[in-house]
């Protein structure tokens, strides 16, 4: 399997997902301190249109969706998924991990006004999955490495379409339709040769405009964006790598962990832990630390033995195991679906308390074993 140093960039740049632990500890301790009705104030102050933390998860995400485009753009078309039977592993293997922890959480909530949840335990948070992973060092094989940052931006496309479906009220055509005009607009501008950054930048931020009033989750701007950027091949000097390149440490150093303080301003009220035994506080845990694993491994398995796909040389059952505990670190897309999937302030809290344990579980776990397995071998 060839690893391009793109890939190797972006692995590295996932290992920003320890200062999101640190990120999201720092956030839950202030919001339960002596300042925290003032912290949590903050976060909900409006600047403009939109509060703090509506800039921060409409705007400032936006800016991540634009990097996990451009690296599945890249590893779609020259990269670690541009062989067919291997690249289409771990799209069987994210799709297994959103279909089986969805239906775990529906089959907990069925009949319930919280169904609407069931997108929640589906995501995998590329920066703390890859974060976790990168704890092990060396021992880590760059296929299995591969392998669980392809079903994590897999994973993070599939969650962008479930929020384009199934978490959006009202639809404007209209808005909708020039955000169309101008991604064809710019997608022609590439296919002219047309360089200036400036440019792309600018009719990108007003395509997030346009989708903001569409209806549809502002943030699908990024990923279209990324998608028109020119790409020559995936050269060095394609607009497409430079930008991409040059995100890595902003993203993973600034716009998730500020995410993370955002979105972590917990308050645990009186009996909070009361609420978690609640079918839908039970359907995320239960969806992120079992479905997850389940589905990665069981899809992948039927899709090897079916020969639609193939399993890199270099990748073990036992791994493609640990890369499904590891895919159950849902964070930052299961907590975004939450806002988007509930309206009650008490039942948001509760799960992301319920996301916060799971993914705790999961990373825990995930860790300890492929620790475990890929332990040195003894002379």
């Amino acid at each position: 399997m060839k690893i391009t140093q793109t890939f190797k960039d972006f692995f590295e740049s996932g290992k920003g997902g320890i200062l999101l632990v640190v990120c999201t500890i720092i956030s839950l301790l202030l919001a339960n301190s002596t300042v925290g009705e003032g912290y949590v104030n903050f976060w909900h102050t409006h600047l403009g249109m939109l509060s703090v933390e509506q800039w921060v998860n409409d705007a400032l995400m936006a800016i991540f969706f634009l990097m996990v485009g451009l690296e599945l753009k890249r590893e779609l078309f020259v990269g670690e998924l541009s062989s067919a039977r291997t690249g289409l592993l771990p799209v069987f293997a994210a799709l297994g991990g959103m279909v089986v922890p969805a239906l775990i959480y529906v089959s907990f909530n069925l009949g319930t006004p919280n169904i609407h949840g069931f997108g929640i335990p589906m995501a995998t948070d590329i920066a703390f999955a890859i974060g976790i992973l990168s704890l092990l060092g060396n021992r880590v094989p760059f296929s299995l490495k591969v392998f669980l940052t392809a079903i994590a931006v897999i994973d993070d496309l599939g969650a962008i379409l479930v929020i384009a479906f199934f978490y959006t009220s009202q639809l404007s055509l209209t808005n909708l339709a020039i955000v169309l005009g101008i991604w064809i607009a710019l997608t022609l501008f590439s296919r002219a040769g047309i360089r200036q950054l400036w440019i792309y930048l600018l009719l990108g931020g007003v395509m997030w405009y346009f989708m903001f009033k569409s209806g549809v989750h502002a943030t699908l701007a990024g990923i279209l964006l990324a998608f028109a950027l020119p790409f020559e091949k995936g050269a060095k000097r394609a607009l497409s790598y430079k930008v991409q390149t040059w995100l890595h440490a902003p993203v993973s150093f600034v716009v998730l962990p500020i995410f993370a303080l955002a979105n972590t301003a917990i308050v645990f009220g009186d009996k909070w832990d009361t609420g978690l035994l609640t079918a839908s506080s039970l359907g995320i845990i239960v969806g992120l630390v079992v479905g997850k694993p389940i589905g990665v491994f069981l899809f992948s398995f039927i899709s090897v033995k079916s020969r639609i796909t193939a399993l890199p040389g270099e990748l073990k059952w036992i791994q493609v195991v640990g890369a499904g505990l590891l895919a159950g670190i849902g964070f930052t897309m299961s907590i975004f679906i939450t806002l988007l999937a509930f309206n009650d302030p008490f039942l948001i809290s509760e799960s992301k308390i319920s996301i916060l344990i799971g993914s705790l579980i999961s990373g825990i776990i995930g860790y300890s074993f492929l620790k475990y397995i890929l332990r040195p071998k003894k002379k």
